[in-house]
């Protein structure tokens, strides 16, 4: 790729900023060096060296990525300053790598002041260091039911990535690229983080406001406006589940005619749909959180264990208990 004819003109250049990147054990590749890249990019579009990193990790040494990438880390977990920023680096089986060591550096370097963000499923080892209470968060889709179950003290959102104060964290995947491009232009204006989303060819920057999933109608595959709206309710009601009367009236219609309106699009009436949602949640926290399968039941509607035992049978030929006996890994992207 030839060199740009001239640099970006940025504002507050009076120093480098460090980040220090914590790659746990079987991080996510994708959200890691989509942040990295964004940090190499602003340098050579700014002609400045705005930017520096460092990699690390518990032990130091080296360390695997959920891909099977090896990167050999620059050191152990180290004394900060407060004007470094840690990004932790997380991926598949995060609560392994959330060890004591790690939170209580964690939380050593979080009572300098200095910005602690998660990548990826790293917002679960902030959580489990304290240092997300109170605060907005947000972590990948797959993991929001069994995280708002362990940490009710974290403001959970569903976005692609949060800046509240001095925690970030992100959904994983590309949302790296928007919080690296929200910081780029906090730093050193819009013009810096605009020229790097164009050599990431990068066109759509998403905010903090825009959330993590496709929507209904772009998920299901079908754009029925009264059959998004019922399908939005249903997932907003898992603990609770709503009737499918109370479903119609809701959206203007009758029990009959939202039976055919999910029988002609989904081949499926609105019952087993919304009780294939409840068991898809039930296989999320079973998988995913040491809740009692009790718990994980009435957290899903269903009153009787015996009943949820029979349904999550039927739906995916095993039952709660050699499921969660089975399960390989907790919080795994």
């Amino acid at each position: 790729m030839p060199a740009p004819r001239k640099s970006v003109e940025v504002e507050d250049v009076t120093k480098q900023r460090r980040f220090v990147f914590v790659l746990l054990p079987n991080f996510t590749l994708l959200s890691f060096a989509a942040a990295v890249e964004a940090l190499r990019i602003a340098n050579r579009m700014s002609g400045r060296t705005l930017y520096t990193w460092q990699l690390t990790g518990e032990g130091g040494g080296s360390v695997h990525c959920s891909a099977g990438v090896l990167f050999q880390l620059d050191c152990d977990l180290p004394e900060l300053t407060r004007d470094d920023t840690v990004l932790v680096c997380g991926g598949i089986d995060v609560h392994v790598g959330t060890t004591k060591k790690l939170m209580n550096w964690l939380r050593r370097e979080a009572r300098r002041g200095l910005t602690v963000g998660g990548l990826c499923t790293a917002s679960y080892a902030l959580a489990r260091a304290g240092l997300l209470d109170g605060k907005r968060a947000t972590i990948h889709w797959e993991n929001q039911d069994s995280f708002e179950e362990e940490f009710e003290e974290v403001k959970l959102t569903k976005s692609v990535f949060v800046a509240d104060g001095n925690r970030l964290s992100t959904a994983g995947g590309t949302s790296s690229i928007d919080l690296m491009l929200k910081l780029l232009a906090d730093h050193h204006g819009e013009d810096l983080a605009n020229a790097v989303a164009d050599q990431l060819i990068y066109s759509s920057i998403r905010t903090d406001q825009d959330t993590q999933r496709l929507s209904v109608p772009t998920r299901i595959g079908v754009r029925h406006p009264k059959l998004g709206q019922v399908i939005h309710i249903m997932e907003a009601h898992i603990e609770e589940p709503i009737s499918p009367a109370l479903l119609a009236k809701d959206v203007g219609m009758s029990t009959r005619q939202l039976e055919r309106l999910f029988r002609r699009y989904l081949s499926r009436s609105p019952k087993r749909y919304y009780m294939e949602l409840r068991l898809s949640k039930a296989r999320n926290l079973l998988m995913q959180t040491d809740m009692s399968v009790i718990n994980v039941a009435l957290a899903c509607g269903f009153t009787s264990p015996s009943h949820f035992s029979k349904c999550y049978r039927a739906h995916y030929q095993t039952t709660p208990y050699r499921e969660r006996g089975s399960q390989g890994g907790r919080l795994s992207v």
